[in-house]
């Protein structure tokens, strides 16, 4: 073993004897031991590769939050359209009245799909509408979509900017 304990004897042969078990000197004599320390992965080398390890690990997440923080909110083109569909009218077998709210940036222009559904909600009619650019970011508008039969209701499908 190779280390020896402040309390440990020597033998007239040269020989030490060890403190007895569970004595303190016995104990640092175990918990010192670099044979244990090494059965057990407790050496310096593996310590010094795990904290590499934990520091790249670190280094990585941290790399991936700031490329999305960047990616998601820095950019600055993250322009949003938010709809609301405020009434519709079936005004015959042919055609439907949609009233709805538009949500745009200001001084954009915009596109809206506005559609028919019937009672199986299978679309029955459709309408490409183009939204001009303004001042007020909110604005409200009724359009008239004619259908193959007859609606049940009427709303926004979807809007993009153009």
């Amino acid at each position: 073993m190779g280390r020896r304990a402040a309390s440990d004897e020597e033998r007239e042969d040269g020989a030490s004897v060890a403190a007895p078990p569970g004595s303190p000197a016995s104990e640092a004599v175990v918990a010192d031991s670099p044979a244990l320390a090494e059965r057990y992965g407790r050496t310096k080398a593996r310590r010094a590769g795990g904290r590499l390890l934990a520091w790249i690990a670190g280094g990585a997440v941290a790399l991936v939050l700031v490329v999305w923080v960047v990616w998601a909110g820095l950019d600055g083109t993250n322009a949003t359209i938010a709809t609301q569909d405020t009434a519709h009218e079936v005004l015959d077998d042919h055609s439907v009245r949609v009233e709805f709210d538009v949500t745009v940036p200001t001084g954009s222009t915009a596109g809206c799909v506005v559609q028919a559904l019937n009672d199986g909600f299978a679309v029955v009619g459709w309408k490409i509408v183009e939204l001009p650019a303004s001042d007020s970011p909110t604005r409200s508008f009724t359009e008239i979509v004619r259908t193959s039969e007859l609606a049940s209701t009427g709303l926004i499908s979807s809007c993009w900017l153009t």
